[in-house]
């Protein structure tokens, strides 16, 4: 395996009047996770739905493994595993019966078909279900028999469109172990997610996506410190309250605050000083915070800053 996975260079999708891909360039190393961040609409899902040989590009080009997505798409087929949104097993037949069927698709011997199966049960801790028809399953279980299902072939790069969209707690960090655990054995595995928090565990590099375009790439961390080692949160009582709050604040020259309904953010290096100075100002006018929280940068300030707004909004793609 090379040491880049994936390389795409100035990908562009259109549907009709809209420009889902708008001439993206990605590096993907080998063996890590790598995660597509942005909203719906962002074109995260039309950029593996390419990648993943479902779609053709209208420009540009990208390989997996060295090999071409449009001029070698069975070839990139034997090397891929993908896992969408919505879990695409036959919920009529059993876990074990999905797996198999799977194995025949992808032409296993005969012989390794309901080896493979098994032990995939074993890993993902479903062999106690597994002759239970798949709708009986939760969610979570679903979820978990549909990364088997893509992990038949041992593919060497396995694509997660949204996996933990609409499961508890307790069932996504199931699956965010899981995928540790498939990088660990030497997968690359790409990530699309809304889930800032999802990003910042698991990915070792990480691209936000907004309409189309790649407005950051770079580690998690690097991405953080961009904004300051400090996010102070000023809540007020009401949106009016907080507006007025937003120009004291803005008008002392070394602070820049952020307005949000009736949160005023200030993101710095200075944390302790800048409190200090945001609190004084506002005394001095009379305004009086409801709450006030101090963090560490997420990958959500981060998407904020660069966007102006959050990751988690509702468009369609």
């Amino acid at each position: 395996m090379t040491d880049v996975a994936i390389r795409v260079e100035g990908l562009t999708k259109r549907f009709g009047d809209v420009i889902a891909l708008d001439g993206i360039d990605l590096e993907v190393p080998a063996r890590t996770v790598f995660g597509l961040l942005g909203p719906n609409g962002a074109g995260k899902t039309t950029a593996i739905r390419i990648l993943s040989t479902i779609l053709e590009p209208d420009a540009g080009r990208a390989e997996v493994l060295g090999r071409d997505v449009v001029r070698e798409a069975k070839e990139v087929r034997r090397e891929i595993g993908l896992a969408g949104q919505y879990a695409t097993v036959d919920a009529n037949l059993t876990g074990r019966e999905n797996l198999r069927l799977i194995g025949r698709l992808v032409h296993l011997p005969r012989r390794e078909i309901a080896r493979r199966s098994d032990a995939l049960l074993e890993r993902f801790e479903l062999t106690g279900a597994a002759d239970r028809p798949v709708r009986t399953y939760s969610g979570g279980m679903r979820r978990r028999v549909d990364l088997a299902a893509a992990l038949v072939n041992r593919p060497p790069v396995l694509f997660l469109d949204e996996p933990t969209t609409g499961l508890d707690p307790y069932s996504r960090n199931e699956v965010w172990d899981m995928v540790g655990e498939l990088v660990g054995d030497g997968t690359t595995v790409v990530l699309t997610t809304q889930y800032l928090e999802e990003a910042d565990r698991l990915a070792s590099r990480v691209a936000v996506v907004d309409h189309g375009r790649v407005i950051a790439d770079d580690t998690p961390a690097q991405l953080k410190a961009q904004l300051g080692s400090t996010v102070i949160e000023i809540g007020l009582t009401d949106a009016s309250t907080a507006s007025r709050a937003n120009d004291v604040l803005a008008r002392s020259g070394t602070l820049s605050p952020e307005l949000e309904d009736s949160t005023v953010r200030l993101t710095t290096h200075e944390g302790a000083r800048l409190l200090v100075e945001a609190l004084r100002s506002l005394d001095g006018e009379g305004i009086v915070p409801a709450t006030l929280t101090v963090r560490e940068p997420s990958l959500d300030d981060v998407f904020l800053s660069l966007t102006g707004h959050h990751a988690e909004t509702e468009d369609a793609e």
